[in-house]
């Protein structure tokens, strides 16, 4: 069964990535993927103007670095593309959760993989697009 989480980690995640952003606050221009511990703990964050180029970097240190990817989840800066779930699933990435809108095919690969997706994380405010009962 994959892991649950809370709104309250999720929120943590959130508040949490934003602060890691050093090319965002350099830049203005940058979108950040991060791969956070259950409780929300930010454990690597990767920075790059693409959102999905952000979340590759993500996925490869997480590879590099043997991390569970059953462990945690991950958190996004924007919107989430169904390309950006397939990668989660095929990862083993559980949850995925973007401050911004899925996209209607990203719900759709949600569902049909198994990740829950979860959209307008923003405090502890959130939107649940598939497995709420993941959700604590």
């Amino acid at each position: 069964a994959a892991a649950r989480v809370t709104p309250a980690a999720l929120a943590h995640a959130q508040q949490a990535l934003r602060a890691a952003q050093h090319t965002q606050a350099l830049t203005g221009a940058s979108h950040a993927a991060a791969w956070c511990g259950l409780d929300g703990t930010v454990l690597m964050v990767r920075e790059d103007i693409g959102r999905h180029n952000a979340l590759d970097k993500l996925i490869g240190a997480m590879v590099r670095a043997k991390a569970d990817p059953a462990a945690g989840f991950v958190c996004i800066t924007s919107r989430a593309s169904f390309e950006m779930v397939q990668k989660c699933a095929v990862s083993g990435i559980a949850t995925l959760a973007a401050v911004s809108a899925p996209t209607a095919l990203a719900v759709e690969v949600a569902r049909d993989s198994g990740v829950l997706l979860l959209g307008f994380v923003r405090g502890e405010s959130l939107v649940t697009y598939t497995y709420p009962e993941r959700l604590i």
